[in-house]
Order: C-alpha cells, then structure tokens, then sequence
C-alpha cells in the first residue's frame, strides 16, 4: 500500500522538475554559443600573436580587444555553468526532499535565486563581449 502512495509524489516531484530541466537545456545551448565564440577568439588571438615586426604592431589594439573578450567569455562561460550546477543541485533536492519527507522549499528557492543571479551575470558578461566585439566593427567603418 505504501507503494502507491510513492509513485504520485515522485510523479508530482518529476513535474516540478520539468521546468529547471528545461532551463538546462536552454543553459546548454547558452554554453555552446559562448564555447564557439572562445573558440573564434583564440584562433584569431593565435593568428595575430604569431605575426612579427610592423604587422604585429599593428594589431597591438586587436590583440588587447582579443584578451579583453576572452576573459568576458570566461566570466560569461563560468557563471552560466555554476547556473547550470545550481538548477542541477535544485532538481537533486526536489526528490531529496520528497524522498526524506522534508520541506526543503527554502533552499530550493535560495539555490533557484542564486541560479538566477548567476544567470543574469553570465549573460551580462556576454553582453559585454559582444559589445567589445561590436565596437571593432563601428571603428572600422568609421
């Protein structure tokens, strides 16, 4: 008889997690755009750092516009996965707390809002490197 008291609260436990699972894959998918755009930037930071001579020089500013979107990327790269990680500890502590029987809605709520929080940092970040990678742009055609 205890078994069919189980299964709806780990049917209800398995909805409440639909909506942070959901979020991962929109975090992968964040990730996977941030991870090429790294990649674009350190082939290109490779091709300039190996010139010599006047046609290094030259590319002085392109190569402190490649370091300084690096580490935006980085940044942007590091928060959306500790986002990732929290959603992730999130859902563990779902059918933790449904399995222990214990109210565990404040910490999920404290570990939804940090993801959140890191989230917004990590977009932030690539908003930023976008703009730095905008700006080469503008400067060029002006």
């Amino acid at each position: 008889m205890s078994n069919e008291i189980d299964i709806p609260s780990v049917a209800h436990v398995i909805q409440l997690a639909v909506a942070p699972v959901f979020l991962l894959t929109g975090i992968g998918a964040i990730l996977s755009v941030l991870s090429g755009r790294l990649a674009r930037v350190i082939d290109r930071f490779r091709i300039v750092n190996n010139m010599e001579g006047d046609v290094r020089t030259a590319h002085e500013v392109e190569i402190g516009q490649l370091l300084s979107r690096s580490r935006w990327i980085h940044w942007s790269i590091t928060l959306c996965t500790v986002c990732a990680l929290l959603v992730c500890i999130v859902i563990a502590t779902l059918f933790i707390g449904s399995e222990l029987g214990k109210d565990t809605s404040s910490v999920i709520a404290i570990l939804f809002t940090g993801a959140m929080l890191t989230l917004i940092g990590g977009l932030t970040c690539f908003l930023r490197e976008i703009s730095i990678a905008t700006d080469v742009i503008s400067r060029d055609v002006t």
